[in-house]
């Protein structure tokens, strides 16, 4: 339905510095953050998840919170 899940690969853009990221939300076995695979337990997977494209989120970062933009949820 558009919504940002498991399995799913999510654009994002990050609203401080205008730079695009994608990521696909997977298991924790598989995460490799070389390979654009986050674990669906880390802080960005979980503020992600339920949210849809065009939708603000913050992610609870140790460096301070980063303001990220939904560009595109991809279901591949």
């Amino acid at each position: 339905d558009g919504r940002c899940v498991f399995g799913t690969t999510v654009t994002l853009v990050n609203l401080v510095d205008d730079s695009e990221i994608a990521y696909k939300i997977v298991g924790e076995d598989e995460a490799d953050i070389e390979l654009g695979k986050i674990s669906c337990y880390s802080p960005i997977a979980k503020a992600l998840t339920g949210n849809e494209e065009g939708d603000k989120i913050t992610v609870k970062a140790p460096k301070g919170d980063i303001l990220y933009e939904i560009l595109e949820v991809q279901y591949i």
